[in-house]
This record gives structure tokens, C-alpha cells and sequence, in this order.
């Protein structure tokens, strides 16, 4: 347990150093909120929801899948080409509580986005949410970002940080784009919006969006992400084993 939290501690320190983590996770969802809802208009109704509510969703979404698809890739890419993942190994620490420890500080990482996302739209925006809401959005979001953090560690085992780098750029940006977290998928053509349906980006962003419209969670939303979820470990995991056995 000690050694866990030890990695855990130094899993945060590498996490809170990256400018990365707060280019991506805190400063692009934020401009972007502010731009989107200055542009748009405060009071604009998307789904029964004022727009300023409706996109601090998106964005929390967005910095959330950020720090999970960028951030923690890139790492975990330098991790094992560097070798460190292999010298893991040899040391006292158990394979389990490395895995652990990615997964609890990676949490953190992601409810500091959260707070700090839900904090700029109220305070300064002036969303307005019963504290039922805030709480159900705030854990659907720190919940939902498990699939993203599976993703994750998938991108995180290409050959080559660069190609890393790239790739979950792309990804990120991609995803985002698709699941209607910069603009509503309902102006998508309907093609797109039948796609964008199986995206998890999207049903992530749809459950922070039907508990602030006052709905609830969808169950074919919660089984669309724990697919995914399932994909990308067995992918990642497959993937991982193959390249040790080489």
C-alpha cells in the first residue's frame, strides 16, 4: 500500500509539471468556453438547457478526455520506450499497483478539471444548478472517464512517443469534434448524427447533458461506454503482451 501511494505521489508531481495537462485539461476548454458562449449567447436554449450550462458540460467533458487521451498516452508512451515500465519489474513493486496507481492519480488529475471547469461556470458565468446536479454531472464525468483512460493506454502503446503524439491529437480532436462536445450534433447532417451516436465522446457528453435538462442517465449510453471500455483493455492489454514477448 505504501508503494502505491508513493507512485501515486509521483504520478501527480510528473502530471502537475506538464504544461500538457494544462494546455489541454484546463486552458483550451476554458477559452473555448468562454468564446462559444460569448459568441452564441448566454441565454440560448440547446435541449430545454441554457447554453452556458449546456457547453460547461461539453468542455468539462472536453479537459476530461483531454488529460486522459493526451496526457496519459504520451506518458505512458515515454514510460515504456524509456524502459521504465520494464525496470518496474524488477523492483519490489507489484505490476498491480503500477496499474493502480496510473488509474487513482489519473482520477485526480480529472476531478481537478472538474472542479475547476464547474467553479469557472458558476463564479463567473453564473450557471445556475440545484447541488443535486452538480454532484450527479461531477460524477458521471469522473466516472465516465474510465473508457477515455483505457483509450489512453492504448494510443500509449504505439512504437514511438512522436507517433504518439500525433495520434492522440488526432484522436482527441477528432473524438471531440464527432461527439458534439464543440457544437450540438443535432446541426450535424443526419448521417453524422447516426455516427455520432456511437461515439463515447458523445454519450459521455449525453449524460452530463440529460441530468442538467432534468433527465436521466441513458442505458444504452452507460453499455455503448462500457463496450468501449472493454475494447481498449483487451486491445491495450493484447497489444502489451505481444510486445513483451518480442
Amino acid at each position: 500500500m505504501r508503494a502505491m501511494i508513493a507512485q501515486c505521489k509521483a504520478e501527480l508531481l510528473r502530471t502537475f509539471r506538464n504544461k500538457r495537462f494544462f494546455v489541454f485539461s484546463i486552458i483550451m476548454p476554458a477559452i473555448f468556453y468562454f468564446i462559444f458562449t460569448s459568441t452564441v449567447g448566454d441565454r440560448t436554449q440547446v435541449g430545454g438547457v441554457d447554453w452556458k450550462a449546456y457547453y460547461l458540460m461539453s468542455m468539462t467533458v472536453f479537459g476530461v478526455v483531454g488529460a486522459c487521451v493526451n496526457t496519459l498516452s504520451i506518458r505512458f508512451a515515454q514510460e515504456r520506450t524509456q524502459g521504465w515500465i520494464r525496470m518496474i519489474e524488477i523492483t519490489p513493486l507489484p505490476s498491480s499497483a503500477y496499474v493502480l496507481s496510473k488509474i487513482v492519480s489519473q482520477s485526480i488529475v480529472n476531478l481537478v478539471t472538474i472542479v475547476v471547469m464547474f467553479l469557472i461556470g458558476s463564479i463567473v458565468k453564473g450557471v445556475e444548478l440545484s447541488l443535486l446536479q452538480w454532484v450527479l454531472c461531477g460524477l458521471w464525468i469522473w466516472l465516465g472517464a474510465l473508457p477515455f483512460m483505457a483509450l489512453g493506454v492504448l494510443i500509449g502503446t504505439l512504437k514511438s512517443v512522436e507517433v504518439t503524439q500525433v495520434v492522440a491529437q488526432i484522436v482527441f480532436m477528432g473524438t471531440s469534434i464527432l461527439g458534439g462536445l464543440w457544437f450540438p450534433t443535432e446541426i450535424m447532417p443526419k448521417v453524422m448524427q447516426q455516427i455520432a451516436s456511437f461515439s463515447p465522446s458523445f454519450r459521455f457528453g449525453q449524460g452530463a447533458w440529460n441530468i442538467i435538462a432534468g433527465g436521466g442517465l441513458s442505458l444504452s449510453g452507460i453499455c455503448i461506454l462500457a463496450a468501449y471500455l472493454l475494447i481498449f483493455m483487451v486491445l491495450s492489454t493484447y497489444i502489451l503482451k505481444k510486445q513483451k514477448a518480442v
